[in-house]
């Protein structure tokens, strides 16, 4: 196991994690790569935002701060995949990573991750917490499934029944409409008021759920090699229209679990 990148392993699952930005390079089932891997790709953590901040402007307390227009012109999924962390617990089948927020982002705070395999099993936990004032924070998780397990597997098949979808408008942020959900293709948020629930199944090889007591998914499936679903606290652009404070003593948790089963 590399003190950089642990690996965690339980039956014939294996999940690999890069302390230097948080990210989950690699997952595998029975030798199989679910996710598509490299340096873009994996999984990794939105946090202390997701999706878009329009224009990178931060409103709040009454002052506007910027933040770097990394998805011109709006900033995308918060600061912490482009910072290191530390290691704070690690076994066999566990993990645990810590990173105090840092510039860009304006106030002094705390993120940390938790990662435990089982056999069947992946659970994700992440939290954010404020050192000494509070600040708006979301947390999310953005996986890149691959769209096919093998040379000849089938594309993935996506089931899932949200409640409604953001309207999205030309600059891809919600426009304040909600909208019966639509078919794909999908760069887009939707509610699931009573926690998400999504099913990928690549048939006759794999069946993975993804669950979460929040209550948003973004899904991004229009790339042709790859299926994202994103459970995150907060749409798009929330930390300015629906702003959810931290506080010391008072942080922001969240939870993910995938299950599988093998099909075939």
């Amino acid at each position: 196991m590399s003190a950089e990148e642990p690996r965690l392993s339980a039956g014939d699952a294996e999940l690999t994690v890069s302390a230097e930005t948080g990210r989950v390079t690699g997952f595998r089932v029975g030798g199989v790569d679910v996710l598509r891997t490299g340096p873009r790709f994996g999984s990794f953590p939105m946090a202390p935002w997701c999706g878009r901040m329009r224009d990178g402007v931060l409103e709040w307390g009454g002052r506007a701060y910027e933040l770097p227009r990394n998805a011109a012109p709006h900033a995308i999924h918060g600061t912490v995949r482009d910072h290191p962390w530390r290691i704070t617990h690690s076994s066999g089948t566990e993990l645990v990573l810590a990173q105090d927020l840092a510039a860009p982002w304006p106030f002094p705070g705390r993120v940390t991750q938790s990662f435990a395999l089982a056999a069947d099993t992946a659970t994700f936990r992440m939290s954010v917490e404020a050192a000494t004032e509070p600040f708006p924070a979301q947390v999310g998780w953005h996986p890149w499934f691959r769209r096919v397990l093998g040379p000849d597997g089938a594309p993935v098949e996506l089931t899932f029944t949200p409640a409604w979808q953001e309207e999205r408008g030309a600059d891809h942020l919600p426009d304040g409409k909600r909208i019966a959900p639509l078919p794909g293709p999908w760069d887009d948020c939707f509610g699931m008021p009573d926690g998400v629930d999504v099913t990928l199944t690549w048939p006759g090889a794999l069946e993975l759920s993804i669950t979460s007591p929040l209550t948003w998914v973004v899904v991004y499936d229009e790339p042709a090699e790859t299926v994202c679903v994103e459970p995150q606290s907060g749409p798009p652009d929330g930390l300015n229209t629906a702003p959810r404070p931290v506080r010391p003593h008072a942080p922001l948790a969240a939870e993910m679990r995938w299950r599988w089963r093998t099909l075939g």
